[in-house]
């Protein structure tokens, strides 16, 4: 009976202390339905990432950064300062447009690398506007024009395959003046180009697209009237017009210039002239006295110079046409690109 009670009272002491373990692991157990463990709840989505808008030339890319305004930054493509005529793209430069969601080219023939850069970059972007699209080439006025244009067509060779459509309207575009933009008046429809075409790929900022475009279009018409106050200065028999190549053809037909010739025949800078053709340019300067000889900066002057010495006219070297200057110089943006050229050309023929 001793033995009985004692293990008696042992066991009972284990059995409770048991009953009350299983107690409390049951306790915690989850009930029916619930998980074993609160999942952490995913992270808040971030913003959208902006979109990566590059355009090919510097003055381009102003002009599209003020319809863009803050809301995109607007990258270029060409350095500051180089001549888009005789731009070399590197593989760098195509993968800048491979990673880009929106390019903006100018169009019309200028930009004559961009079908090879643009196969290489592989074409990831949403959009590729064109800022000239809709535009219609100039025709040549003066008899310096006409005979540039006659002296850069090259014969056809007598034995070749037809030209594909793309090759067709490549060549097309090289038939004419891609100079659009020295024009302001132009420049309005390359506004309104980007402008529909960010838009379309961003239709949540349409309204600031159009409300920046609508500004800077009443910029370029004020520059507009400022250029005809300053050319009125010039009487109408010296507003004669001697350049490097055909770039000035837009500016003149609208502010009232004669072009009497150019010293590269074409509308490229990437040819030379031969000595016939610089021989009757000057006949040109001699027959319509022509004061100046008009060159964009970073042009060679050699020629210009020459023909300079033989005719006794004025180089004016330092011209904005193809870019604008750094950031610290005389004409960082398109709108400033204008503006200096206008005066420095006003002063030199008036």
């Amino acid at each position: 009976m001793t033995y009985y009670r004692e293990f008696r009272k042992l066991f009972g002491k284990w059995f409770v202390g048991l009953l009350c373990g299983l107690l409390v692991v049951f306790w915690a157990l989850p009930g029916p339905g619930a998980s074993a463990a609160t999942p952490t709840p995913p992270p808040a989505p971030s913003a959208a990432a902006p979109l990566r808008v590059v355009a090919i030339e510097p003055f381009l890319a102003d002009i599209a950064q003020n319809v863009a305004g803050e809301r995109l930054k607007v990258a270029s493509l060409i350095p500051v300062g180089v001549d888009p005529h005789s731009f070399e793209p590197t593989p760098r430069d195509a993968r800048t447009l491979a990673e880009s969601d929106v390019v903006i080219i100018h169009g019309a023939g200028l930009e004559e690398f961009l079908q090879n850069l643009l196969e290489s970059a592989g074409g990831g972007w949403q959009l590729v506007i064109e800022a000239t699209k809709g535009l219609a080439f100039r025709e040549p006025h003066e008899e310096g024009e006409e005979h540039a244009r006659e002296h850069d067509e090259e014969p056809m060779p007598t034995e070749t395959a037809p030209p594909t459509p793309a090759e067709e309207e490549m060549h097309h575009h090289h038939e004419g003046d891609p100079h659009f933009w020295l024009d302001p008046n132009y420049v309005i429809h390359y506004v309104e180009n980007i402008r529909d075409g960010l838009s379309q790929v961003d239709p949540a900022g349409a309204a600031l697209y159009a409300q920046n475009a609508a500004a800077y279009i009443e910029q370029l018409r004020a520059l507009d009237r400022w250029i005809v106050e300053q050319v009125a200065q010039v009487p109408p028999e010296r507003r004669l017009l001697v350049t490097d190549h055909e770039s000035f053809g837009y500016f003149a037909d609208r502010y009232g210039f004669r072009i009497v010739g150019t010293i590269l025949p074409g509308v490229s800078t990437g040819v030379s002239p031969s000595a016939q053709q610089l021989a009757h340019l000057i006949d040109l300067i001699r027959e319509t006295g022509a004061p100046a000889i008009f060159l964009e900066t970073g042009s060679n002057p050699q020629l210009a110079e020459q023909i300079a010495r033989e005719t006794g006219v004025r180089v004016v070297s330092d011209l904005y046409t193809h870019s604008p200057s750094p950031a610290d110089g005389p004409a960082p943006t398109y709108l400033d690109m204008i503006r200096y050229n206008t005066l420095a050309i006003v002063e030199a023929l008036r």
